[in-house]
């Protein structure tokens, strides 16, 4: 069964970059949200395997995000989106229980090995 995954990236742009490269690695892109509120709202109503979550987004950012998952859900996997300069969130991030990062601009190839990570485990 192929790996359901929530998509939460501010930029449009993004969402679709990764939707497109995780349908090629055979993931099923089950939701997608542009904000850590909304990122929240969908985890609860969509129960999906892996969250990629954008750090730096308006409104609630995602370490916030994370935060809120994590308490509705201990198990919670949640894979960061992070950008080259964000060190500091992102170990923040990882201390909360994220499972993995990929750093912008990401390649299938290490989108496609967290995955697997997240999912061996």
């Amino acid at each position: 069964m192929a790996t359901r995954v929530l998509v939460v990236d501010d930029a449009k742009f993004m969402r679709h970059l990764l939707k497109n490269i995780l349908s090629e690695i055979g993931c099923e892109v089950v939701g997608e949200a542009a904000d850590g509120n909304e990122a929240c709202t969908k985890y609860e109503e969509l129960s999906p395997d892996v969250v990629t979550m954008d750090i730096v987004m308006p409104n609630v950012s995602g370490i916030e995000a994370l935060k809120k998952i994590r308490s509705m859900d201990s198990e919670a996997k949640v894979v960061m989106i992070t950008a080259i300069d964000q060190r500091e969130p992102l170990m923040e991030a990882l201390k909360l229980g994220a499972v993995d990062y990929v750093v912008k601009p990401f390649e299938k190839e290490r989108v496609e090995e967290a995955l697997q990570r997240v999912a061996a485990g």
